[in-house]
Order: C-alpha cells, then structure tokens, then sequence
C-alpha cells in the first residue's frame, strides 16, 4: 500500500501538527527524524541498534548507491529491505543533490545555506569556476538531465527523470523522490528561476515514469525549489503542489543565513496541501527542528548528528549543555577522570553502561568501539527530542515547549 497520513493533532498557536504515516513496512510517528544511510548503512551502527534507539525512518541515496554496488545489483538481491536487513521503511533520494553538491557546491565553496559576511560582494556566477569554491564541478547540467564524472573512479553516469525513477524503483524503498536541480545560495534569480522550470518540467516526467514500473507500496514525493527568492518559492509550491505527488519535500538552498530558511518555510507551507506530509530535507540542528515543526514540517534528515558523534560532539540536556546547539566535546581533557554518562537524563546503551571517562579514552585513543557509542548515543537523544516534540503537540503544550527552546528531555 502507498503512504497513508493521518493528522491527529494541530497546535492552535502555530503550524506544528502530530500524525502517523502508515506504509507496508510500517508506521511513522511526526514530526520525526531520520538518520542518514547514504551507502545502506548508517555509520558505524546496525539495524538492531537502530531498531532498539526507536528510529523508525533511514534515508539512503540514489547516486551513490546506484554507483556501488549497482541498483541492478540490489534489486537482484531482494531489494535495500532485504539488502541491509532494514524491516522499517526506507526512503530514497533521487540523486538531485548530487547536482549541487558535485556541481555549485564545488564552483562556489558553499554548503545549503551559504556562510556570507555583509560586507563581502558575492562572486559573478556566470560561469563555471567563478565562485568562492574555484573547484571543477564534477556534473554538468543539460534539459535533458544531468551527467555525472564518479568520484569513485571518474567514469560518466547519466541521470535524468527517468532513470532517478527507475534506480529508485529497483532500490525499493517506500518513499522515492523526484529528480530535480538542487541549486547554489549564490545563484542569480534568473537562473535559479531557469532550473527552477526545468525542476518542475522533470517532476511532470518522474510522475510518468512512476505510474509505469512503481512497486504497489512506493510513494513519490515532489521537490520545492526557487531559491531564497519569495516569488520563486511560492511558484513552486503551486506547481508542485498540485501535481499527484504523495508527499512534498522542500529542498535545494535555503538561503544564507537561518532567518532565511525561516522565511522560506513561512512562504512555501501555508500554499501546501494540508493533507500530504512534508519533508524538510537535509535539516537536523535541534533548534532548526523547532522552528520547522511549527511551521508545519512533519520529516527531517540530516547526516549531523552520527557525524558529530565521530568527531567528538555529543548532545545532551540544556541543562548540561556546553553551549546553545547542546553538545559536549568529549576529547576535553576535563573528561577524562568523569565517572558520569555522558547525560544522567538519557536511557541510551551507552549512557546505561559507560563513562565520559571511557569515552573520552576511546575518541582521544580513535577505537572504533567509539563510533558506535558515541553514534547510538547521539541518535537515542535525537529520538526522545522527536518524542518530547510530538508529546507537546498532544498535549497542547507545544508553545511551552518552544519558550523553554530545547530541553532535550523524554
């Protein structure tokens, strides 16, 4: 069966709402987070630990798997459930942020939201190399779709609509995601309005492809692009929003700074349909999650916290915190002799068993045991936040919630 999505509270003070996503392999709690398995793996942990943490949601990628090993390759072996023993849904992305980050991202030394001083003059864009990043872009876009050089070996790899549709249908996860430009904080409006078309002219094609070789139980979700730019956001909530996708993801750059993004949710959501669930994508910072939930997101994916926790950062209760993004650099030296869990408040494995001093030694020592710790630790944190949130929006106390930012707490 495709997504089934039952809203079963709204916040009367915001956009914030709680429901459950049915799909044949299970229901999702949201507002939720899903962890990040690029290659059909989240790093450094199993599926039995990210079934004990609660996650109830994986995000894997198109390009890359579609790469190594093959999507041919997967679906000869059962498909990316049976591939990576993951019982819980899955969701796929279409390889559309391959198109920024192995393009703009390298031309112009960016990320999603770009990291610019005021008195800085952002560099002409008019051609490749002109950026800040002065990289080779590695992708070169054409109506058509997109040509890849691989980064495992330089070899070309060609996707359009069609194809993103149908690796994504071998991979097999429940939640497909429409091929689109994914494109630069740096871009002009002119050209981000030219890829902008260009996205919504390919999401008509992937909507084709889709009805013709889908799975019964496969969903396909729409991209909102347009940039920073308001006129361009809310034409793409319009065109994206009225074509038969089963769920919205809202993507591509999101402006240079978070009161940016925040605009750009404030534009694109209200003009949504109410009944689709929507994906923000690539966003996982706690305070970022807050604003998102109550302007009406409901998914989010981000890499950060498994990567925080291979360098060191592990989140923790405000009331512990180090700093306002509340995370611990466990490699400082006052760790070293701590007896106590990295949180008192948390009920994670690591938490249950072992001492910042332990850890502390493992990360300074670089075992790999840390990895896994740290990794379930930060993923634990992450879904008793997601529960405290979806708790608030069922209790009605979801404002009290956001006065208080974020508390950390189950």
């Amino acid at each position: 069966m495709p997504l089934n999505f039952d809203i079963q509270h709204r916040d009367p003070n915001s956009r914030a709402r709680a429901g459950v996503i049915h799909t044949a392999h299970g229901d999702i709690e949201t507002p939720n987070f899903m962890a990040v398995a690029t290659q059909a793996s989240v790093k450094a942990v199993t599926p039995d630990d990210l079934e004990s943490i609660g996650l109830q949601l994986l995000i894997a990628n198109t390009y890359h798997l579609a790469l190594r090993p093959g999507s041919d390759k997967v679906a000869e072996l059962g498909g990316l459930h049976e591939f990576m023993n993951w019982k819980r849904p899955l969701m796929t992305d279409s390889g559309g942020f391959q198109v920024f980050s192995l393009g703009a991202a390298i031309r112009d030394g960016v990320g999603k939201i770009a990291d610019i001083f005021p008195e800085e003059t952002p560099p002409s864009l008019s051609q490749p190399g002109e950026g800040r990043g002065g990289g080779v872009p590695l992708c070169k876009i054409d109506e058509d779709g997109v040509s890849f050089r691989s980064h495992l070996d330089g070899a070309i790899m060609r996707l359009d609509p069609e194809r993103s549709i149908q690796i994504q249908h071998q991979l097999g996860a429940d939640f497909i995601v429409a091929f689109d430009e994914c494109t630069s904080p740096l871009d002009s409006h002119e050209y981000t309005r030219e890829a902008l078309r260009r996205t919504h002219r390919w999401a008509e094609r992937c909507i084709e492809q889709h009805a013709k070789t889908k799975r019964d139980y496969q969903s396909l979700f729409g991209i909102i692009q347009g940039g920073a730019y308001r006129d361009l956001r809310e034409e793409s909530a319009r065109v994206i929003g009225g074509l038969p996708f089963d769920g919205l993801c809202i993507g591509g750059s999101l402006g240079k700074s978070k009161k940016d993004m925040h605009a750009i949710l404030d534009w694109t959501i209200p003009l949504l349909p109410e009944s689709k669930p929507r994906h923000l994508l690539g966003i996982g910072e706690l305070q970022d999650i807050v604003e998102g939930v109550a302007r009406g997101i409901d998914l989010f994916d981000c890499a950060s916290p498994t990567r925080w926790a291979r360098n060191g950062a592990l989140l923790v209760s405000k009331e512990i915190a180090e700093n306002a993004e509340q995370r611990i650099n466990i490699s400082n030296a006052r760790h070293a002799m701590d007896r106590s869990p990295i949180d008192p408040l948390c009920d994670c494995y690591t938490c249950h068993n072992f001492s910042r001093a332990y850890l502390h030694h493992l990360q300074r020592a670089k075992e790999l045991n840390y990895y896994r710790l740290a990794s379930i630790h930060n993923l634990q944190f992450m879904m008793r936040f997601m529960k405290s949130v979806r708790a608030s929006i069922h209790s009605g106390t979801f404002a009290e919630f956001c006065s208080q930012k974020t508390n950390g707490r189950g």
